[in-house]
């Protein structure tokens, strides 16, 4: 089976980016200002063509770097715009000397940060609006596309989903089958979640730039079958759940108990031809909204 590049689970997504945001807090000490940075870094990552990417055998590590340059270069311009200061207002080195010391502020930082202190800036609100936009028509962010995609396979599916419109999944049935994808999920088993998907599904992840994920559509019921697997890998803090979305039933993950990915499949019969996958913070912040 051909792998399905840049899959990771949900929680190494969501502990990336608590890791870069607790970076750039600890150096900036704003939540807010750390929001903006992160996002930065996640815009350089995906304005590298696809063969850069690859080539990173670290993203991670590299993220970091990014986020420690962005907060390093905020400093700086921090310190340049309120001018030469005194001994008392000093704050230290600036411009050149903290970028010599860039390696030891990362140590620094790196060691400072704890488990604890990765615990909670990104998913405290997030989907609001309406279906189209939670689902994204569109597909998801797709700015770095290098060269043209193959999209026969995916209008094989929209026209197999147009074809079969005239019999819509009963109720019942739909939430069977997506019980059933729930279900072969949880138990890791990619033949069973295979027959559930139509031979020419084709998956969207939405990050919406602010979180390592897909940026293309992963077509082919074999391949969305893995990449859905690898998205929702059995982990103690990790909960699959089938829920309402957009007024059907859809999946609802949760990771340390706040929804991490909202998943809506669109079927066709007895078969799964689209999928959904929202992951963009920004889009999911009435799910994870404190109810009255």
């Amino acid at each position: 089976m051909e792998p399905v590049v840049d899959t990771m689970p949900i929680g190494e997504l969501l502990d990336e980016r608590r890791h870069l945001l607790d970076v750039a807090h600890w150096m900036l000490g704003s939540g807010v200002v750390a929001e903006h940075v992160t996002d930065e870094a996640y815009r350089e990552w995906y304005a590298l063509s696809e063969r850069q990417r690859d080539g990173i055998g670290a993203p991670r590590a590299w993220l970091t770097r990014v986020v420690g340059s962005i907060s390093l270069a905020r400093l700086a311009l921090s310190d340049r715009d309120r001018g030469p200061q005194g001994p008392e207002g000093s704050h230290g080195a600036s411009g050149p000397a903290l970028e010599d010391d860039l390696d030891a502020l990362w140590a620094g930082a790196l060691d400072a940060l704890t488990p604890a202190e990765r615990a909670a800036l990104v998913l405290n609100e997030a989907l609001g609006g309406a279906a189209g936009e939670a689902v994204g028509t569109a597909g998801p962010a797709r700015r770095d596309r290098p060269g043209p995609v193959d999209t026969e396979p995916f209008d094989r599916a929209r026209h197999s989903l147009r074809a079969r419109a005239a019999r819509p999944t009963p109720p019942r049935v739909e939430d069977e089958l997506v019980d059933a994808v729930r279900q072969a999920c949880a138990d890791e088993d990619a033949d069973r979640l295979a027959t559930l998907l139509d031979p020419d599904a084709v998956a969207f992840y939405d990050g919406g730039g602010k979180i390592r994920t897909l940026t293309r559509p992963v077509v082919g019921g074999p391949r969305v079958a893995r990449s859905l697997l690898t998205l929702l890998a059995r982990h103690p803090r990790t909960t699959v759940h089938t829920r309402p979305v957009n007024g059907r039933t859809g999946l609802v993950a949760r990771y340390d108990g706040q929804v991490a990915a909202v998943i809506c499949l669109d079927l066709a019969g007895s078969r799964v031809v689209q999928v959904w996958a929202v992951l963009n913070p920004d889009k999911l912040r009435s799910w994870n909204r404190p109810r009255a």
